[in-house]
């Protein structure tokens, strides 16, 4: 399971402490994954996706028989859910796929419970790298750009790129643009604090993200030096280049009181 989705279900298993009555939703939900593995681990897990056509994962839910019960589809942004229903709601790379951020949130402000929180994992326009086809700033580029076509298509030629397939250099340019200008509107990071900010007290917890990961590493040796104060804005800035946002959300007025920590692991 990718490193994401292992930092989505610890972050839900600290923020649940044992209560068994601690409900979850993973907004955009793909094929369940979390889902699954949340339940697995005793949680009361539940599901959210859009199932975009072209895309597999709607049959994948119906075979797993999670569909209409456990995962719900979202239909014209409405989540399929009573009001205050959610102690937490998580997301993991689905944002920069999300046309009205604001509605999204004020839809996930609905369903998440007074003293529910919300993790957002997602990159943002200053990441140095898209993600998706793998060609650094090419998303930084605007439609219009006559600059666009000729750079993604001479960083591939150098052999760049995901999902090369059998697809010549040219075509997979062409689509990777399309795709792109269809399915992705990254935002840059003040945008997207705005929108967060209009439903929700917020904070920027990248260095619980980088704690996590080290420690599951080769590298944990370096998690105390990852997390002393004087190394978390550097690291937390690098990470933001590198892979985006990580976003903890409350209700406004269950904002994050000064010097507030998050629940970590011993």
């Amino acid at each position: 399971m990718h490193v994401n989705f292992r930092y989505v279900l610890d972050f839900a298993e600290r923020q649940r402490n044992g209560a068994p009555d601690y409900t979850i939703l993973d907004y955009g939900c793909g094929a369940g994954d979390v889902v699954i593995a949340g339940q697995q681990r005793g949680m009361n897990f539940f599901g959210a996706e859009v199932f975009y056509a072209g895309v597999s994962s709607r049959d994948v839910i119906e075979k797993k028989g999670l569909l209409g019960t456990v995962v719900k589809e979202i239909r014209d942004g409405h989540l399929d859910f009573p009001d205050a229903f959610f102690e937490l709601v998580v997301n993991n790379q689905v944002f920069e796929h999300v046309e009205d951020l604001d509605q999204v949130l004020a839809e996930i402000n609905r369903v998440l419970k007074p003293s529910g929180r919300v993790l957002s994992l997602f990159p943002s326009r200053d990441v140095w790298r898209e993600g998706h086809c793998g060609i650094p700033f090419l998303h930084r580029f605007s439609r219009e750009s006559r600059l666009r076509y000729p750079y993604a298509l001479l960083l591939r030629k150098l052999g760049l790129g995901h999902n090369k397939g059998i697809k010549t250099p040219e075509q997979w340019a062409k689509d990777y643009l399309d795709w792109l200008d269809r399915s992705c509107f990254y935002r840059s990071r003040r945008s997207i604090m705005n929108s967060f900010r209009r439903h929700f007290g917020v904070r920027l917890i990248e260095e619980d993200y980088i704690l996590f990961r080290l420690r599951a590493s080769r590298l944990r040796c370096l998690a105390p030096l990852a997390s002393q104060p004087w190394c978390q804005p550097v690291e937390k800035e690098l990470f933001r280049k590198l892979g985006g946002l990580v976003i903890e959300a409350s209700k406004p007025d269950r904002a994050f009181p000064a010097g507030a920590r998050l629940r970590s692991r011993p």
